[in-house]
């Protein structure tokens, strides 16, 4: 694993160059003969190999031109596709399960529960941006030596947040102490990033958002300027959490380097967009968050899919057959407004791609119960295809544009010298994006981690 300094270096991470494989490579794998995607936004290659060892990947290319090595052991994936493994710019750890939140969902178990259902849905890498307690610092460790079941795991430890404000409180959110700061004065506000930093959190989340005027303050310029001050001076970069296009504007021009949300109140501008380019600000739209706020009150037919139904704890599962439920909550205020949010950051999404703003991936997902670890991640990507962009587009965001932002180099597309992260599907998801839900298997740290979904126990 890279060093903290280098893990979040503000300049994009080069690819590593080609290597000719060894003419022999004991404990060598070769996938042979999928199709392959390799995150790079070419045109996929057809009857590839993918050469394994010691959990790297040694070659890839197509098969007429690259070299097996004597003795590897072969896996005939002929008619399957190979794409990286998914990574997740914005996931939670930690605050849900089954259909309740809390403070004290926040168990190793739980945890490590959530990780490996990442993993099995083919999320391979998780930034869990926010709302951490000390077990993260634990566990992170754990998955990075690969002692641990289940995805990669990054941090940006507690987060700050704002005295009677944002993150709210009600509708069963509550987090331990440990969980959150919420500075009254700009001393505080960089002693807490002081602190995060010590802790070797990865990147610092702030909360700059009164969720619809709700709740009665945002954080006060002083407060968040002191947080960018000092993480800046660390090091550390800084993530913002947005709804309005003032509010994002506003955080940028203070210095923060991730926009960790869309902008949904209204379209974004000219001058949004040259602030986000001259300063090279990373954008993550989490267009499935509000999405789940309504559609499984719309019982698509998705629902009954067995890739929807087994990353379903029991209690959830029972709330979304309730039919009383479903009435109310297609009946609530909020429900209109989310289905005009995701309409809003769609336009705004493809706006800010086609004028080059850099995006990342993510969906808020383990925030809520209702943005289920997995689920939300497959969702984003048909989102971002209805949204105007190609599937090639939305799977680039979603692999090299995501390792990327987080500074990682040695993952995100399948390459020589990378770490062999990939998930093999069914289906060809260059031509329909829904067919990343057909997974035959995935591949982390160059193991076959775990086949279908089907047989995933959430």
């Amino acid at each position: 694993m890279k060093s903290h300094a280098l893990l979040f270096s503000l300049l994009a991470a080069p690819l590593l160059a080609s290597a000719a494989p060894a003419k022999t490579a004991p404990g060598a794998v070769a996938l042979r003969g999928a199709r392959l995607i390799d995150g790079q936004g070419g045109a996929p290659v057809e009857d590839s190999v993918v050469v394994i060892q010691d959990g790297r990947i040694l070659a890839v290319g197509p098969a007429s031109s690259t070299t097996v090595p004597a003795k590897a052991r072969v896996v005939d994936y002929q008619g399957k596709t190979l794409i990286p493994g998914l990574i997740s710019n914005h996931s939670h750890v930690g605050q849900t399960q089954d259909a309740n939140m809390g403070a004290g969902n926040y168990t190793r178990a739980n945890i490590s529960r959530q990780l490996r259902q990442y993993e099995a849905y083919g999320i391979t890498t998780v930034m869990a941006l926010g709302l951490n307690g000390p077990l993260l610092q634990q566990l992170r460790t754990q998955q990075h030596t690969g002692r641990g079941p289940g995805a990669d795991l990054f941090g940006a430890d507690r987060g700050i947040g704002v005295p009677k404000g944002a993150p709210p409180t009600l509708g069963g959110r509550p987090v331990g102490e440990d969980q959150l700061a919420r500075p009254e004065t700009a001393e505080q506000a960089r002693q807490a990033v002081r602190d995060m930093v010590a802790r070797k959190t990865d990147v610092v989340k702030l909360w700059l958002d009164d969720f619809g005027g709700s709740l009665p303050v945002k954080m006060k310029p002083d407060i968040y300027q002191a947080v960018i001050d000092e993480a800046h001076q660390r090091g550390v970069r800084v993530a913002a959490h947005i709804h309005d296009l003032e509010d994002a504007k506003t955080i940028i021009r203070a210095g923060a380097d991730i926009v960790a949300h869309g902008v949904r109140d209204q379209p974004v501008d000219a001058e949004l967009i040259q602030l986000m380019k001259e300063r090279s600000v990373w954008y993550v739209p989490t267009l499935s968050l509000d999405e789940a706020t309504f559609i499984y009150a719309d019982r698509p037919e998705w629902m009954a899919e067995p890739f929807f139904q087994r990353a379903v704890q029991p209690a959830l599962r029972a709330q979304f057959a309730d039919p009383a439920w479903a009435e109310k909550t297609r009946a609530e205020p909020k429900s209109e407004k989310a289905r005009k949010d995701v309409a809003m950051n769609q336009r705004n999404l493809k706006a800010l791609y086609d004028a080059g703003v850099r995006i990342g991936f993510g969906t808020d997902s383990g925030a809520t119960p209702l943005r289920i670890p997995g689920v939300a991640e497959h969702r984003e990507l048909v989102l971002m295809t209805e949204a105007g962009l190609t599937p090639l587009q939305a799977l680039t965001l979603a692999t090299r544009e995501a390792a990327t932002l987080l500074g990682l180099e040695d993952r995100g597309v399948l390459a020589p010298g990378k770490q062999a992260d990939l998930v093999v599907l069914d289906g060809d998801p260059s031509t329909d994006i829904s067919r990343t839900k057909t997974i035959h298997a995935v591949w982390h740290r160059g193991k076959q981690v775990s086949g279908t979904v089907d047989t995933f126990k959430p």
